[in-house]
């Protein structure tokens, strides 16, 4: 009987070690020979905002939307200067905790941390994955406690290795996304939330815990705005069942309002709107036309809301978010039976209570998604049902536990007894265990590079490099013209306009940059526009400057025999201000300059 302990204490150590040592090799294996930068707009655009905030000029940003910039414009009843020019599309936390750590690193001072001649994965894009891969161990190690609190230590362990081999949860981490932070603090909130649950089982007032739960969902909307519905289910449900009800949540909406209003304030100010450019997302779920295509826009008007086909467009995304329901939950196919697990009469209250906490705030995500738009594509800045995946997966895990325990052959043979879980986490492992062997071969072999980039569309390079890239043709006083601004914007640290809609926008904001001593010297045309769509969609998002996108393609194929732009074309007045192509990568993506550029060494 002495041994027995000391037996168990040797196979968890042994269980534990094991853990952290695939997670270290996970880790350092993702940051490191897997690694190709960052590749999603959004994680871009805030890690630019972000370098702006560590060098003290505000929550301010180099890639400038049309649209946002006509808010400001009409907002101020004045020109707007292109320099310093105040973002309201973003939530601040993001940028915030990176721009704290770009100050550490030294990267707010321009001369630093640049691009090596040989690299081809920008060294900033390396440290701002490395801060959502650290939140998402965090949120590995934050479920494992509120799982092991709600259930047990096996189910918890599971559960954190559900989510060390989930495919996706890495993915996120890499892209610079906030979703990994937003897990994090979602984790926390459920973690004081069950407190709460916990404490009101036991006939106490559970205002404390339900209040701090309420200051990590708010942390949590200050990371993406539209986690303010999981916020607003957490309200709705801590009102109707924590004592003392309705006091509960009146405190916990106080202690989200407090930060909102400021904001709202300073949104209301810059752009004539409490919801400043944020809220146009709207558009991305009931307007005529993609979000991308809202934002290029320089007149709100010519852009249609909708309204009339509401009920049907948010019934067609409720149906996608149920029917896509394992991928959104990334992946994890366990999660799902979660909803199952509702239907189980589990004995202890508090367990049985905060299932209903967790749906009502999934429901009131689902709607949310429902109005603003919701895709299964990789990286969609706005899922948010993967935050809600670790939770779900531990009810699921449990409810499938009970029922296998139940099994005549299973409560006969002990061996038998822990079988569901390797299968469940094999099953959830296998998308990640496929695919690595060939990172890491690609890898190793571009390891004097850093890595090979996300391209196309992405190639850090063409907009770092002070010799052969944008960084080094433009100055910091100039504006270009760009389809993907993101991207000028973060590795070549200069002012980019997202390419308009129409020409007459394109000459509108030209006017004003010139107007404000920041004149556009030129146009950047890349993947983004010319490849990643079919081509009847890209005509139709941008028309008028269709010819321009696909010019060097037709270039290309015509072996360059002069420009295909004629006369005849809308776009050739503009373009003729810009007859200079200079090649960034091959003719797939070009910069057409306002001047002659002299390239002393060969451009990549």
């Amino acid at each position: 009987m002495s041994n027995t302990p000391s037996r168990l204490d040797t196979g968890i150590f042994i269980r534990r070690s094991l853990f952290f040592v695939i997670l270290i090799a996970l880790t350092l294996a993702n940051l490191m020979v897997l690694f190709r930068g960052l590749n999603a707009p959004h994680a871009m655009d805030q890690a630019q905002i972000a370098r702006e905030i560590s060098r003290g000029s505000g929550f301010t940003t180099k890639m400038i939307r049309p649209i946002a910039y006509s808010q400001a414009v009409t907002a101020q009843g004045r020109s707007v200067s292109f320099l310093g020019f105040e973002d309201t599309y973003h939530s601040p936390l993001n940028p915030i905790l990176n721009a704290a750590v770009f100050k550490i690193i030294g990267a707010d001072k321009p001369d630093a941390w640049k691009i090596g001649e040989k690299e081809m994965i920008y060294p900033l894009d390396r440290i701002v994955a490395t801060v959502c891969t650290v939140c998402f161990l965090l949120a590995i190690g934050v479920n494992y406690l509120l799982i092991s609190r709600i259930f047990d230590a096996k189910i918890a362990g599971v559960c954190a290795l559900l989510m060390l081999f989930c495919e996706i949860f890495w993915s996120y981490s890499l892209s610079g996304l906030p979703q990994m932070l937003m897990l994090l603090l979602f984790s926390c909130g459920l973690y004081f939330a069950y407190r709460a649950v916990e404490v009101n089982a036991e006939g106490k007032g559970a205002l404390g815990p339900a209040a701090i739960a309420g200051v990590f969902f708010t942390l949590l909307a200050l990371t993406h705005w539209m986690t303010v519905w999981i916020a607003l289910g957490y309200i709705i449900y801590v009102s109707v069942a924590l004592r003392p009800r309705g006091l509960v949540g009146v405190v916990v909406l106080l202690i989200l309002l407090v930060p909102a209003i400021g904001i709202m304030l300073r949104n209301q100010m810059i752009t004539d709107s409490p919801f400043g450019t944020a809220f146009l997302t709207l558009y991305n779920g009931l307007g005529g036309n993609s979000e991308s295509f809202v934002m290029r826009s320089s007149d709100i008007s010519n852009v249609s809301l909708e309204i009339d086909g509401i009920v049907g467009k948010t019934l067609r995304t409720v149906l996608l978010q149920v029917s896509e329901i394992i991928p959104l939950l990334a992946g994890i196919v366990i999660a799902p039976l979660f909803f199952l697990a509702l239907l189980h009469p589990f004995k202890r209250p508090a367990i049985a209570n905060f299932r209903w906490a967790i749906l009502l705030m999934w429901l009131s995500t689902a709607f949310g998604l429902s109005i603003f738009g919701v895709s299964t594509e990789a990286l969609d800045p706005n899922q948010l049902h993967l935050l809600f995946a670790p939770i779900m997966a531990a009810y699921g895990l449990a409810f499938v536990s009970i029922m296998w325990s139940r099994l005549d052959f299973v409560s006969s043979n002990q061996v038998l007894r822990n079988v569901h879980h390797i299968v469940v986490v094999g099953v959830c492992a296998l998308p990640m265990i496929f695919t690595l062997q060939n990172k890491i071969m690609i890898g190793i072999r571009t390891s004097d590079t850093g890595g090979v980039p996300h391209w196309p569309p992405y190639f850090a390079p063409a907009f770092a490099s002070d010799q052969t890239g944008l960084k080094g043709w433009v100055t910091e006083k100039q504006t270009t013209f760009a389809d993907q601004p993101w991207a000028v914007a973060w590795y070549g640290d200069r002012i980019s306009v997202w390419l308009p809609t129409d020409l007459a926008g394109f000459e509108k904001i030209e006017n004003a940059a010139a107007s404000m001593e920041t004149p556009a010297a030129g146009i950047v045309i890349s993947p983004v526009s010319h490849s990643s769509e079919p081509m009847s969609k890209t005509i139709a998002q941008y028309d008028e400057f269709a010819p321009l996108v696909f010019e060097a393609k037709i270039q290309q194929l015509s072996a360059g025999e002069g420009r295909v732009i004629g006369s005849r074309t809308k776009v050739s007045a503009a373009v003729k201000r810009y007859p200079y192509p200079m090649s960034l990568l091959g003719a797939d993506m070009l910069y057409y300059s306002d001047r002659p550029i002299r390239v002393t060494e060969t451009t990549r």
